[in-house]
């Protein structure tokens, strides 16, 4: 999907030589994280909110360059990679340059929010399956024949999570029931993090571990 359409053209780029303290009154009116700065037309960077409010409201942002922050989108980019941007910058406002980083508009995180909203990952009817393995041991092409061996269709898959060499992907699984694709998956070493009301192995394991405690309870 392109961003063009996403464009928002309602707020002109934040001179380097306007003072802090208007810019102090300009965050009072606005719920943006950030501002873009440009110079002759040129996008330098963006400033943020909170680095604004601890500023002096006398100097002006050229006393204050070297805390803009240089994000921005083109506008080839996919809707996937501004997301991942405002991400990393914990913004919710995005700058569009042109191909001489010329400064045309903004993107705002709702507007791609709801684009991800959109997306059969989300919309489309199934269950969201969270796996966990070793980050060396686990494969997407695996998961992938895996689900589909059971006659069920992957929505999306992603990467969710890395932390002690173990990783968490996400799966969206198209299916009427999740039980065989489980016990498949742990078959195959994929320990599984969510909960399911149709898996049969955890309730199992609930059962057996009330008749033991029945049992060491006698």
């Amino acid at each position: 999907m392109s961003i063009e359409s996403y464009i928002v053209n309602d707020m002109e780029i934040c001179q380097i030589t306007e003072k802090i303290g208007n810019l102090k009154k300009k965050f009072n009116e606005l719920t943006y994280s950030h501002m873009p700065v440009g110079k002759d037309g040129v996008y330098l960077g963006s400033i943020s909110e909170n680095d604004v409010r601890c500023f002096d409201a006398e100097k002006t942002l050229a006393d204050y360059q070297y805390a803009l922050e240089g994000f921005f989108a083109r506008v080839s980019d996919n809707w996937l990679d501004t997301l991942e941007t405002f991400a990393q910058n914990q913004a919710n406002i995005l700058p569009v340059l042109g191909s001489e980083n010329q400064y045309l508009g903004y993107l705002e995180l709702s507007d791609i929010l709801h684009q991800f909203n959109e997306t059969p990952f989300l919309n489309e009817p199934g269950g969201i399956v969270v796996l966990e393995k070793g980050s060396l041991d686990y494969s997407f092409s695996e998961i992938g024949q895996i689900i589909e061996s059971q006659n069920a269709r992957i929505s999306g898959m992603f990467v969710s999570s890395q932390e002690n060499d173990l990783t968490q992907i996400t799966v969206k699984v198209n299916a009427s029931g999740l039980n065989e694709i489980l016990q498949t998956l742990r078959r195959y070493g994929y320990t599984i993090i969510s909960e399911h009301q149709e898996d049969l192995y955890s309730k199992n394991l609930i059962e057996r571990s009330r008749y033991l405690d029945k049992y060491l309870n006698i």
